[in-house]
């Protein structure tokens, strides 16, 4: 048996949150990320007795829809799937129902799930700092129940999640990160880029038709020459700050048969 985690995190929140959950479990370990627009998905084929945990941040209430059209190229063959929802604290909507769905097309089986909490990627200000310690001591805890769990159910019983048929409507990319003057063009960005939204030859140049405000470019750039405009930023802080003031909890779902 091999543990696998299989993940899109562009700034980081998402591995750490299943890195966490994975450390009670046994068997070989490995990272697979979602993030690369040229590798060739389709050559992951898992085994039935494999437990992966798929795991992706949650983009205005749904999956990112590279990450479902990436993790719909790999075959599941029937292995356990524990499904894995990173949010910055004010709503992850119908991100695990889709994420559902899509490990169900390519194959998995859904056993278990968790929507988690991580520091807002673009608003740093809403769950900052989080996973702190205590989610990260509940965590752990969350994956030593899902270990414990699958070791005691051959079969998985129905998972049920939070979400609604049909999704929400798609949001539309608002937050464009802006090159700075600290940038040496090394490339760094625009090749990490999950969407190739970036021109390698000329890193000024952004498709803001491609870009899905991932903040991985902000995130990888050794330089900090990328940022968000700070007077926006600041506005939409502001304006949605009562959706974020209350604390949101880590939560765990089993299968019926838990």
């Amino acid at each position: 048996m091999t543990v696998y985690g299989i993940t899109f995190s562009p700034t980081g929140g998402t591995d750490k949150v299943t890195e966490l959950l994975m450390e009670a479990m046994d068997g070989e370990k490995k990272m697979l990320s979602l993030l690369s627009e040229k590798e060739d998905y389709s050559k992951h084929i898992f085994k039935s007795q494999d437990i992966c945990f798929i795991a992706v941040p949650s983009f205005g209430g749904r999956v990112p829809q590279e990450a479902v059209k990436r993790l719909g190229m790999m075959k599941g063959n029937q292995a356990r799937a524990v499904l894995v929802c990173v949010y910055g604290n004010r709503a992850y909507e119908d991100t695990l129902m889709e994420l559902k769905d899509a490990a169900r097309e390519a194959g998995f089986v859904p056993a278990a799930a968790v929507a988690a909490i991580a520091e807002h990627s673009i608003m740093h200000r809403f769950a900052q700092g989080r996973p702190d310690e205590t989610d990260q001591k509940e965590l752990r805890e969350y994956g030593q129940r899902i270990r414990e769990y699958l070791d005691s159910q051959e079969n998985p019983g129905e998972l049920n999640v939070p979400g609604n048929h049909p999704y929400k409507e798609l949001g539309t990319t608002s937050f464009i990160p802006k090159l700075g003057k600290d940038c040496n063009s090394c490339g760094r960005c625009a090749a990490l880029c999950p969407v190739g939204a970036i021109d390698p030859d000329h890193v000024e140049r952004v498709d803001e038709k491609k870009c899905i405000s991932c903040m991985r470019c902000i995130a990888v750039c050794p330089k900090n020459a990328r940022s968000l405009d700070r007077n926006i930023l600041c506005a939409v802080e502001e304006k949605m700050a009562k959706l974020f003031e209350t604390r949101k909890e880590n939560e765990l779902f089993l299968g019926e048969n838990a």
